[in-house]
């Protein structure tokens, strides 16, 4: 069949089929923030929610279309196919938008509310099935057997990054202000049709995809050598008849055993009742690949943890950052105010020029520093990133206090309604700031979850990145109703509905030192990392470099 067959002229095949993937997500990113990007407005304006409800409820969606995505990839991986969960995935998405559209125009007021989050929370489904499944299957069609190939898949991260915030830069500039200004079935009306339109092109292309078929639930495999390995417990090392080295069929391109998590090893030793029996009990003896395999997700498991802090600050952008603006002089022209959500547009911009600094400029310098073919290495990459997280809590930090301080010189603490004589402009060293900090961290954890995850679960391992966004949407969530209720019991709740009395500035000084503590733990744990890499013999080892030395 064409659709099952590989690429194999060279990068430009791989980029041909890719670039018909690529328009579906550029359309959901466009979509997603053309929601996301002006919800706190739309709840707090349209339907009169209080600042921190709004805030959590923004929160929570985000979170919760970050973390369906678990699920959409272990089905994608192990039963239905990247290719078909993506269709049924923006169908599902696209069913959600109709009816988001729906909820704003034609609906009576008092169902509004329930419509309009019952549309949310459809389009959170197809989430779940489009987000882990498109970079991927994008990245599928480059063939890593072929230099070219491979060598056009590292830079595809970069510019398929670049693609989804020119999606996301579109919505913020133009879905935004028809939203405000023209009317909310309007906007929402623009993302139906570039849903639809995407959809309709990526079923076009179809035919060139380079499709891998599902494997079976890749959890029983994690699931076999703990078992395995429990089992041997107290079989010590000399004890066993050998070790199980390869695949049934020698299919698969063994990786090179490694020291770490030594007690999982056990479930590759020959015990005697192995060799009595004719057949492998694969829940009680488990290949070497098979161990490596498990030892690759558990070291990314705190590597995970360990940037929830970074989804934290990141969650700041589309709430209290908007309410910032809000309160702020937004206008260019006596006629024309900008949207304050619109002021995120900074950020896909410093996205943008970073991104083609990076690749031309950064890497080039810092390859010939380090002598690495990518300049730095991803955990490097990572790390930048968080560091930038934290510079840009505490300037947001110190901008909330000027606009506070000018409120209070003018009188305006107890009118929050009224307008701040401050130019909205002093926010845009946050959001940029917030931009370079993506530039480093997104990118990284989507090339790190593909790269070190196992080949059979690779969706997994990109809805693995995303539940970053997602679990740390939650928190911020979490850490809004902790300092409101801490800081009650002082006598002054913080993060209230007057924006000017809610010690916002203080909240980002938390997010800043809880960064900073967190910055600490992922150094330890990334110099301790170890990176999949191919073997001499054309088989996949371990590199024994260690991180951040």
């Amino acid at each position: 069949m064409p659709g099952n067959s590989p690429l194999k002229n060279t990068s430009r095949g791989g980029w041909k089929s890719a670039i018909f993937i690529i328009f579906v997500e550029v359309a959901e990113r466009f979509a997603y923030y053309g929601v996301a990007g002006n919800l706190m407005m739309y709840l707090t304006r349209v339907l009169g929610q209080p600042t921190a409800t709004a805030a959590k409820n923004v929160n929570i969606w985000e979170g919760v279309s970050a973390v369906f995505p678990v699920v959409g990839g272990f089905l994608a991986d192990s039963y239905v196919g990247r290719f078909r969960t993506i269709l049924l995935a923006s169908t599902i998405y696209l069913i959600g938008l109709v009816l988001l559209t729906v909820a704003v125009s034609a609906v009576p007021p008092r169902a509004q509310g329930t419509l309009f989050f019952i549309a949310l929370y459809v389009l959170a489904i197809g989430e779940g099935g489009h987000k882990p499944c498109v970079q991927t299957f994008a990245a599928d069609q480059f063939d890593e057997g072929l230099p070219e190939e491979k060598a056009a898949k590292s830079s595809f991260f970069n510019w398929w990054y670049v693609g989804i915030v020119c999606g996301a830069t579109a919505a913020v500039l133009v879905v935004i202000y028809v939203e405000d200004y023209v009317g909310w079935k309007f906007g929402f009306g623009m993302l139906v049709v570039a849903v639809a339109a995407a959809l309709v092109v990526f079923l076009i292309g179809s035919r060139s995809y380079r499709r891998q078929a599902p494997v079976g639930s890749p959890f029983t495999r994690v699931a076999q050598v703990v078992v395995a390995a429990v089992r041997k417990r107290r079989l010590a090392e000399g004890e066993g008849r050998g070790i199980f080295v390869e695949e049934d069929g020698g299919t698969v391109h063994p990786l090179a055993r490694t020291s770490q998590f030594r007690f999982l090893d056990k479930a590759t030793m020959i015990d005697d009742k192995d060799t009595s029996t004719e057949k492998r009990n694969p829940w009680r003896l488990c290949s070497s690949n098979q161990v490596e395999e498990v030892k690759l997700l558990l070291q990314l498991i705190p590597i995970w943890f360990s940037c929830l802090m970074f989804a934290v600050v990141t969650a700041q952008l589309g709430t209290y950052f908007t309410k910032q603006g809000s309160t702020m002089v937004r206008t260019i022209t006596p006629t024309f105010h900008i949207p304050p959500a619109s002021f995120q547009v900074f950020t896909g911009l410093t996205i943008l020029a970073s991104v083609l600094l990076y690749e031309r400029a950064l890497v080039p310098i810092a390859r010939a520093i380090t002598g690495r073919a990518s300049g730095i290495t991803i955990l490097q990459r990572i790390g930048t990133g968080l560091v930038l997280s934290i510079l840009a809590m505490a300037v947001a930090a110190s901008v909330e206090a000027k606009r506070v301080n000018i409120a209070r010189d003018n009188g305006l603490v107890d009118e929050p309604k009224s307008v701040v004589p401050m130019a909205i402009w002093w926010l845009v060293p946050q959001y940029v700031i917030c931009g370079l900090s993506d530039v480093f961290t997104v990118v990284g954890l989507q090339e790190l979850f593909y790269d070190q995850m196992p080949v059979e679960m690779r969706s997994v391992g990109a809805a693995a990145y995303i539940s970053v966004i997602g679990i740390g949407s939650f928190l911020s969530s979490g850490l809004i109703c902790i300092v409101q209720g801490v800081s009650s019991r002082g006598g002054h709740e913080w993060l209230g509905d007057n924006i000017n009395r809610a010690n916002l500035e203080y909240f980002y000084w938390v997010l800043a030192a809880l960064s900073a503590v967190n910055l600490c733990g992922y150094v330890c744990l990334a110099r301790r990392f170890v990176y999949k890499s191919a073997d001499q013999g054309g088989f996949q080892g371990r590199s024994g470099e260690k991180e951040l030395e």
